[in-house]
């Protein structure tokens, strides 16, 4: 007899959702709460939009704006047509969002009014054919118009477990974003993943307050909550006291978010007050939780979940347990996950043993394909027995837990967002003030690391950080501007002539 491989596209998993509970509560946002039923329909409506509009399987489908039901409606139809959907981080600039849209190749771009202004800067240097926007804008299609006209798609395709699912950008050491394709399977066993791991239940009600273009605010509970059944509760973009609100009047039972977020919503006023009896537990990611933070929560009688992953990982690649949390303070997770794995490697490759520090390499069927269009960026990233190599360092204790202790490529994560130096530094050199700059990341109690400038000045040259931010503003996303700024008369360098970043940290932090 033939073997049935079961339906793991995406498309697959809202439609037999919706076929098993149709009047279940799926998406809530703004005040309106969407159905399972209501949600595959308006999936299926787009999914033929799309299709009568040109797209194609391995089409690429552009989407740029806050957090929206229309981002996740457009990721699920464009699986139904086997498109590939390509989510943009609405912070970047616009010269930064043509690159990407460029690179990405993609002829249909569905966007919000306010990023639909953006792009239209910049149109004369992409080549999209097709522009949707959710709201009324000039020489844009209406979302709402091009749903209604449409009925749900007749045929839909269902891409196998190898085909690109999302193309999601992630920032580069050289300075250039590398689009990280994440596969069918990639999601599907990520989320397998996730339910053995943190217990996912169908009663879940889950708040969705990080950017849906990252990796960790789509895939550690939102598609995973809606694939079992529950209910997603998202917001435009996080505010701690609406966060707290939504908490008490929806009962949600989890969410995640990074340290910063809830730093902020404990330093809210009413927290103390605020009735978060319904929670299950917090998933918080980027980093470990703090010590202070932890306990802060655990007087509310609210305990926390923590991962480790990365965009090229559909993230999950270390976890740590609600029952674990507290008694590993700093660590970022097991090296065994129910299907895959972390090791260390050192710089031959050799696998390193507990107390050592090593690259942290995941390997398993959550790891991407590679990167899009960039085979040199994929050959070194993933070697020949399947190992992802992250580009962080860490640690293993005696138990196989591991510590993540320095970056490989000095990456600086501020507020949830990964900012990469090499990136920001190619900017700043341009600066006519300006003679050597050096990029990194310093302890902030606010953002968890500030993006610092380290800068030598040109002969009787003056600079000061507003200078400095406004310089820069055209070129960067604001979270990529330096937060602070420091004068050095040169950079440390060694023989080769390589910045030694970690003495100017060390000088810095002293």
């Amino acid at each position: 007899m033939p073997t049935v491989q079961p339906p793991i596209d995406l498309g697959s998993w809202i439609v037999r959702r919706a076929a098993i509970n149709p009047h279940r509560p799926a998406l809530t946002f703004a005040g309106r709460t969407r159905t399972f039923g209501e949600f595959a329909d308006e999936i299926d409506r787009l999914a033929a939009a799309l299709e009568a509009g040109g797209v194609r399987p391995g089409d690429r489908v552009g989407y740029a704006g806050a957090n929206h039901p229309a981002f996740l409606i457009t990721l699920f139809a464009c699986s139904r047509v086997g498109a590939i959907f390509v989510p943009l981080n609405f912070r970047l600039s616009a010269a930064e969002l043509a690159y990407i849209i460029g690179d990405a190749g993609a002829g249909t771009l569905i966007a919000d009014a306010a990023l639909a202004a953006t792009i239209d800067s910049v149109r004369g240097q992409i080549e999209v054919s097709r522009f949707i926007a959710l709201d009324r804008v000039d020489d844009w299609e209406s979302y709402d118009e091009v749903l209604a006209a449409a009925q749900p798609i007749a045929r839909p395709r269902h891409p196998g477990a190898e085909d690109v699912a999302v193309i999601m950008y992630t920032s580069g050491t050289t300075g250039r974003p590398k689009g990280a394709m994440l596969t069918h399977g990639n999601l599907f066993w990520n989320n397998v993943n996730s339910l053995l791991s943190f217990d996912t239940q169908s009663t879940d009600v889950s708040l969705v307050c990080a950017p849906l273009f990252h990796i960790g605010g789509l895939n550690v509970t939102t598609l995973v909550t809606l694939q079992k059944g529950g209910h997603v509760v998202l917001m435009p973009a996080f505010d701690p006291q609406q966060a707290l609100r939504h908490i008490a009047e929806d009962r949600i039972t989890t969410m995640f978010g990074v340290p910063a977020m809830f730093l902020f919503m404990a330093q809210t006023p009413g927290f103390d007050d605020a009735d978060m009896s319904s929670l299950r537990f917090l998933i918080c990611g980027g980093a470990p939780v703090p010590e202070p933070l932890m306990r802060r929560y655990g007087e509310r009688g609210v305990v926390f979940a923590q991962g480790y992953g990365l965009t090229e990982t559909a993230p999950l690649a270390l976890v740590m347990g609600i029952d674990e949390s507290a008694d590993r303070i700093g660590a970022a997770g097991h090296h065994v996950l129910p299907l895959s794995d972390v090791c260390l490697m050192d710089a031959s490759g050799e696998q390193v043993g507990p107390g050592g520090r090593g690259e942290v390499c995941v390997r398993g069927p959550q790891v991407m394909a590679g990167y899009w269009q960039n085979d040199s960026a994929t050959a070194a990233a993933i070697d020949a027995d399947g190992w992802f190599h992250t580009g962080d360092v860490g640690q293993m204790d005696d138990d196989g837990y591991v510590y993540v202790v320095d970056r490989v490529k000095d990456m600086v994560i501020t507020g949830g967002e990964n900012v990469y130096p090499a990136e920001v530094e190619s900017v700043l050199y341009s600066h006519p003030a300006i003679a050597e700059v050096a990029v990194l990341g310093l302890p902030d109690d606010k953002w968890g690391e500030a993006v610092t400038a380290v800068v030598a000045l040109a002969p009787g040259a003056a600079l000061t950080l507003d200078d400095l931010r406004e310089f820069a503003r055209d070129r960067l996303a604001g979270y990529k501007l330096p937060l602070r700024l420091e004068f050095v008369e040169a950079l440390p360098r060694n023989a080769s002539g390589k910045v030694l970043k970690f003495q100017l940290r060390d000088q810095l932090n002293s």
